[in-house]
C-alpha cells in the first residue's frame, strides 16, 4: 500500500485488496435495497449527475429546502446501520473511539461528477471525512480552503482511501470525470463512492 499526501490530504493507495473492494460490495447490496439511490436536487433546483443514499443514524440530503442531515430516506424510512466492514476502515484510519453517524454512498455513472464543494454541514470539523473508492477510477481534483486558485488532480483507483482531516478538512474537492467502464468491480460500470463523517 502506497500512501500519498497532496495539500494535506492522505491518500492511502490501495488500501483495500481485491477481496475486500467484493467484500464490500457485497455488504451494500442490502443497504441499496432498503434504501434505493436517488438523483438528489441542489436548493438552486439543479439536478445532481450523481445518485446517492446513506448508512448511519443520519443521512446527508440537499433538495429545495437546503442542504442537511436527516434521520430518514427521503422516501420516509429510517437509513439503515453502517456494516462492521466499513466501521473497520474508519476505525483502523480515523479512530477507534467515535464511530462516524453517516457514511454516504454516492453513485457515479457515465459522465458523472461532482463539481469542488467543501463539507461543511457537519457540527464538529475536528473529525475527519474518510472517503473510499469502489470500481472505475475517478479525476479528483483538490483545491484550496477558499474558492478559485491553483487546483491539483490524482486519480483515485479502486481501493484507494482517501482521509481529509486537519489542514484538508475544509478544502475544496471535487470529482472532474470517471473512466467508465475501468473496473470489473461493478457488473455494470460505474464507481461507488463512501465517504464516513461524524455529523452531529
Amino acid at each position: 500500500m502506497a500512501r500519498l499526501h497532496l495539500r494535506d490530504f492522505d491518500i492511502r493507495k490501495t488500501y483495500l485488496d481485491m477481496e475486500e473492494q467484493t467484500q464490500l460490495v457485497e455488504v451494500l447490496r442490502p443497504i441499496l435495497k432498503s434504501a434505493p439511490l436517488f438523483r438528489p436536487v441542489t436548493p438552486s433546483g439543479k439536478e445532481m449527475s450523481v445518485r446517492m443514499t446513506s448508512a448511519g443514524a443520519l443521512g446527508w440530503v440537499t433538495d429545495k429546502a437546503g442542504y442537511r442531515y436527516q434521520p430518514e430516506h427521503p422516501k420516509g424510512a429510517i437509513w439503515p446501520a453502517i456494516p462492521d466492514k466499513i466501521l473497520d476502515i474508519w476505525r483502523d484510519l480515523a479512530s477507534p473511539d467515535r464511530e462516524p453517524d453517516c457514511c454516504l454512498i454516492n453513485y457515479y455513472g457515465e459522465g458523472a461528477r461532482m463539481g469542488l464543494h467543501q463539507d461543511k454541514d457537519e457540527a464538529d470539523f475536528s473529525w475527519p471525512v474518510l472517503s473510499i473508492s469502489l470500481g472505475d477510477d475517478a479525476l479528483f481534483r483538490i483545491g484550496n480552503q477558499t474558492r478559485g486558485g491553483k487546483t491539483e488532480s490524482i486519480w483515485l483507483n479502486s481501493g484507494d482511501v482517501v482521509i481529509m482531516g486537519g489542514p484538508a478538512r475544509l478544502t475544496y474537492h471535487g470529482v472532474d470525470r470517471i473512466r467508465f467502464g475501468s473496473s470489473k468491480l461493478l457488473p455494470k460500470g460505474g464507481r461507488i463512492n463512501l465517504t464516513l463523517r461524524v455529523a452531529a
